[in-house]
């Protein structure tokens, strides 16, 4: 009998210990110019906030924040799930940066190890190599991307290669110049995808992690004029890619190809109905773990996310249904690794609204739980 109630605690607290994860939220600590004295728009908030989640419960707790971490609008994990990679000086005049710091997880807070230069203005975007050796950043503001290596301890090195976009697109307001706002591994690893909003371009590189400068540009897909190409993200089974269009309000959907990298187009679906008579502002998007379902969030007049089914064959969409954000500019969402939960964060009513995932139908549905939070704008959740 007392193996058997040992047995049975060991098991029920690898189940509990299962369903607790880091729940990662960067933020806007200023939304105006960090130069200016006294600073701009002060959003109040500390930097990068860490919380418990408890994907039994659907709750989060508060654990740490960081100090002094200026406008740390986009996280990501590296691969040892120990190191996180922040932008950093995000819409700072002058300046941007990339960030890293470790996962203490003994104290429950995040260390800061250094920073380096992003290569150019407003960083918003960062992707880590699965080696953990490769960063790489999307200058907005700047119209570049480059890539920084790690060191020994995770920190950074100065980045050793930078692409630099230029010229515009048709929409005189939106596209004056080149705006990368995201880039993205393949799945192998082999690729990198570069979302430029402000000149309609989806750039592909060949990714070589053995060598000093790795990025080679590849080929150049054809994209919508005033669409502007923001995220993409890939289907779990490798075969498709789906980049959602801010100006557009649409998802386009890719057949993906590995190791050439190359994309076909085979859909392009509004994320809107019929009726939204725009602008539109769609933001990010992923798809669930299983591959049945995309969600894709819409800021503006419409401020919810966009249900999806996936085919299974083909990777086109179909539209389930539109749920309400319940605040404003839906900025970032998550997806939590039990597949039950999705987060969003509503940028500009501080805080992040909880919903739970219909495992059938796939529509998110407010659970009444929000985490308080000032100018959210990134969602990460790791063990």
């Amino acid at each position: 009998m007392r193996i058997w109630l040992l047995l049975l605690g060991i098991y029920c607290t690898t189940a509990v210990s299962a369903q607790s994860y880091y729940l990662l939220v960067g933020t806007y600590t200023n939304k105006g110019s960090n130069n200016a004295m006294p600073p701009q728009d002060s959003t109040g908030s500390k930097g990068i906030y860490l919380y418990r989640w408890d994907a039994a419960k659907g709750k989060a707790s508060f654990l740490s924040h960081t100090e002094g971490v200026v406008n740390p609008s986009y996280l990501e994990i590296a691969p040892d799930r120990q190191h996180v990679y922040a932008v950093t000086d995000s819409r700072t005049q002058g300046v941007g940066s990339v960030s890293a710091f470790r996962l203490d997880r003994e104290k429950g807070r995040l260390e800061f190890i250094n920073k380096q230069p992003s290569g150019g203005a407003n960083p918003v975007y960062v992707a880590v190599h699965r080696s953990g050796r490769w960063v790489a950043v999307a200058n907005y503001t700047g119209g570049s991307l480059a890539v920084l290596p790690t060191g020994g301890d995770g920190g950074l090195l100065p980045y050793a290669q930078k692409i630099q976009h230029s010229g515009h697109g048709v929409n005189p307001t939106r596209q004056e110049k080149a705006h990368v706002h995201s880039v993205v591994f393949s799945p192998d690893f082999r690729n990198l995808y570069a979302q430029d909003l402000g000149l309609d371009m989806l750039d592909v590189f060949q990714f070589n992690s053995a060598m000093q400068q790795p990025l080679v540009r590849n080929e150049l897909p054809a994209t919508t004029p005033g669409s502007g190409p923001r995220h993409m993200v890939f289907h779990p089974n490798g075969r498709y890619a789906y980049l959602v269009e801010e100006m557009g309000g649409c998802v386009v959907v890719y057949r993906w190809y590995p190791g050439s990298g190359h994309l076909d187009s085979v859909q392009r679906i509004a994320t809107h109905p019929d009726t939204a008579k725009g602008p539109f502002r769609s933001a990010d998007l992923h798809v669930s773990a299983d591959g049945r379902f995309l969600y894709v969030t819409n800021r503006e007049s419409e401020s919810n996310i966009t249900t999806f089914s996936i085919d299974a064959n083909k990777g086109t969409l179909r539209t389930i249904g539109y749920t309400p954000v319940l605040g404003k500019e839906p900025r970032n969402f998550t997806i939590d690794p039990t597949g039950r939960y999705l987060l969003v964060a509503n940028q500009d009513s501080d805080g992040v609204v909880i919903f739970k995932i219909d495992q059938e139908t796939g529509l998110p549905r407010p659970t009444g739980e929000r985490i308080k939070v000032p100018s959210p704008t990134c969602l990460k959740m790791v063990e």
